[in-house]
């Protein structure tokens, strides 16, 4: 895989490669997982990571980054590096040392890019889900432009290179754009995105602001139960994927995350074992026919894998706007 080709260029003048390597993982098994597939992604050409403050692995990842700078596969400019700041973070006055953490777990001087992980706040503090008595998610009420204010000073600081939201609908990127005295705009909305829920919408909204759509969940999900809908269908088992799969001799998986290449998103791709990590770097060998297309954005049907239904009430609850 060829990594240097595969990129985007974001609205401030950065590139993102298009094909990314997702740290998340199930909490149990979080921190074993960074350690082990994070420096194997990183040998067989992947150079753009995914974090997450909220993810609880970032050390790990950091030491994978590190192990890799150390042995010479990669320098540190050949990574890019996403960080995410986390819900109880978003009153402006955290948001320079939440990200200040995450740098250094990650072992890093700045990442490429910090986004706002979802537009709605939590109380601020160490749990990353304070709840009350009663199980409910204790909110916070903050003005999401002033928190993108706190970023734009965190990139002009140097701590990041590029700023950019997660979770939001297009009326709460709206709200950004418009925002008086706006300095930078986001250069990207990274959100749940996989031929179930296509997101062309936001898609075509994020594209006409030059704002990239980044896709997490793309090949549906791991299924974990505290955020996942156990009753959906399973993506990679749908027949027409299986169908175009068969016919480029690929699997369903490497045709759902060509598909968003190919329509200009950038994808994110996770995998639980090395076979599957290395099946993801053949997404550039070979290319789907319009008519492929065409049958792929016909299996659109607003199926959420991640409906985050704890964030439900909140007033800046994203997922209630059609996009």
């Amino acid at each position: 895989m060829d990594p240097k080709s595969q990129r985007v260029k974001l609205n401030d003048g950065h590139f993102i490669p298009v094909l990314g390597f997702g740290t998340y993982a199930p909490p149990e098994v979080a921190k074993r997982d960074a350690l082990e597939f994070t420096p194997f992604a990183i040998e067989i050409g992947f150079r753009h990571i995914d974090c997450a403050h909220a993810y609880q692995n970032e050390e790990e990842v950091g030491q994978a980054i590190q192990s890799k700078i150390a042995d010479g596969t990669v320098k540190r400019e050949d990574i890019f590096c996403t960080s995410k700041l986390w819900l109880t973070s978003l009153q402006p006055e955290l948001v320079r040392p939440a990200l200040e953490k995450s740098l250094k777990n990650l072992q890093l001087d700045y990442v490429d890019l910090y986004i706002m992980h979802y537009p709605l706040a939590l109380k601020p503090g160490e749990e990353l889900f304070p709840k009350d008595e009663n199980g409910k998610l204790i909110f916070d009420s903050v003005d999401f432009c002033r928190t993108w204010e706190a970023l734009e000073k965190c990139k002009d600081a140097g701590l990041t290179k590029s700023i950019g939201v997660s979770n939001f609908n297009h009326k709460q990127l709206e709200k950004i754009l418009n925002k008086p005295g706006l300095k930078y705009k986001p250069v990207c909305n990274q959100v749940e995105c996989h031929p179930y829920l296509n997101q062309r919408k936001l898609l075509d909204f994020c594209k006409s602001h030059e704002i990239v759509l980044v896709a997490y969940a793309a090949l549906g999900s791991q299924r974990v139960k505290e955020w996942v809908n156990p009753n959906h269908p399973v993506l990679l088992e749908d027949p027409v994927l299986s169908a175009i799969a068969q016919k480029h001799k690929k699997t369903a998986a490497l045709v759902a995350l060509r598909y968003q290449i190919q329509r200009g998103v950038v994808v994110l791709a996770k995998g639980n074992n090395k076979k599957w990590i290395k099946e993801n770097t053949q997404v550039f060998d070979f290319e789907l026919t319009p008519e492929d297309m065409k049958a792929i954005d016909g299996l659109n049907r607003n199926i959420k894998y991640y409906e985050f239904h704890l964030g439900v009430g909140h007033p800046e609850f994203p997922f209630s706007e059609e996009y």
